[in-house]
């Protein structure tokens, strides 16, 4: 039984244990302005931004409007009849044929199918895949009349409480809805055997479910806040804890995947811990908030800017702690209070080459230290 509960949503059949690393090598995505991007006319580097819907629909509206936007994955994995399948979902992103799914739906494919609302069936090519953020892009020809796109919305709008839907293929059961709330924002999920996570992921009690993996997470405007990816569970079924990756990532990564096959995303080399009240008595600092650097990779940017990780242990009340890093206090001038803050900013707002200044606590002073942004090595 996965001992920490966590299911990738997707193929069945397939379910991967996922373990929880905290290390601080994720991806970026800038931030979209209060618009959606009207994909249906797609190209290459220019993606045209139309107005956001202003009228609230009823949960039957928002289905007649996505579902025929919304398809099943079949995927093949092998050469023989007898090969491990899978079933995912995914949805239309433009008129050129693209459509969006989770990376760990279509990973090792040999052959991947694609099924719309009326029952028509197409072989699909492999576009691009990034394991860190679970995206994908398959692309099928077709008639152009059957490709419903549908849009992406600013998933940076969202509040918890909000409601949203899920459309998908749970179990394959084909154009299956479901609806909840935004249980909570910027989570970390591990991202499936690369060693990286996903930050600013959305929390979701809407049923999601093996076979759910790729399908969109709309608001009640119709559009189009996330992919749904996972699940925490024990069983590996829907217990009220989904997880979707956040349509700012998508309209991020997605062109770049379209063009090239693959996202680099930049890099800092350093993990560590959170100041928590324990660390903070013991280092005698005031507020327990910051990230404490334990481990500065070698030849990383973080070495190259001279950040310093943690060089000795010392022991209170029967617990060992590792001391004499730098501590992160803010980056850009923008409050650490955990990681997960540093990993968001990151998410949203930096590239590769990109300079990052880091205020640091160093041996009872702050400092500012430049950082630039190199490319991520494989994790694995």
């Amino acid at each position: 039984m996965d001992k920490t509960g966590l299911f990738l949503g997707g193929a069945i059949g397939a379910a991967i244990v996922l373990a929880l690393v905290v290390v601080l090598f994720i991806s970026p995505s800038e931030s979209l302005k209060p618009n959606i991007i009207a994909n249906n006319d797609y190209s290459i580097n220019t993606v045209e931004k139309i107005s956001s819907f202003s009228k609230n629909l009823s949960l039957i509206e928002i289905f007649e409007k996505s579902e025929p936007g919304v398809v099943r994955v079949n995927v093949q994995r092998g050469v023989s009849e007898e090969s491990i399948g899978g079933i995912g979902s995914g949805f239309v992103f433009d008129k050129k044929g693209h459509i969006i799914t989770n990376e760990h739906v279509v990973k090792g494919a040999t052959k991947v199918v694609v099924t719309f609302l009326d029952g028509r069936s197409y072989n699909a090519e492999i576009i691009g895949i990034d394991e860190y953020t679970d995206v994908a892009v398959i692309k099928v020809n077709v008639d152009l009349a059957l490709l419903q796109p549908l849009f992406i919305g600013d998933s940076s709008n969202l509040k918890v409480g909000e409601q949203i839907a899920a459309i998908g293929n749970p179990f394959g059961l084909s154009g299956s809805m479901t609806s909840g709330i935004v249980s909570q924002l910027g989570r970390l999920l591990p991202s499936s055997g690369s060693g990286y996570s996903i930050p600013d992921v959305i929390q979701t009690d809407a049923a999601i479910n093996p076979g759910n993996s790729g399908g969109p997470l709309l608001n009640m405007r119709g559009e189009i806040v996330g992919i749904n990816t996972a699940i925490q569970s024990d069983t590996g079924s829907n217990t009220g804890v989904g997880f979707s990756i956040p349509s700012q990532t998508v309209a991020k990564i997605v062109p770049t995947l379209i063009e090239k096959g693959e996202y680099k995303h930049p890099w800092m080399g350093i993990s560590g811990r959170d100041i928590d009240p324990d660390m903070a008595k013991v280092l005698k600092l005031k507020d327990a908030v910051g990230f404490l650097v334990i481990t500065v990779v070698d030849d990383s940017p973080a070495s190259k800017a001279g950040l310093i990780g943690s060089d000795k242990t010392i022991e209170v009340d029967g617990v060992s702690y590792q001391v004499g890093g730098d501590i992160i206090l803010s980056v850009d001038e923008k409050e650490v209070r955990k990681i997960d803050d540093i990993l968001i900013y990151l998410q949203r707002a930096k590239s590769i080459g990109d300079e990052m200044i880091l205020e640091v606590l160093r041996d009872g002073r702050t400092t500012n230290i430049s950082i630039i942004l190199d490319e991520r090595p494989n994790g694995n």
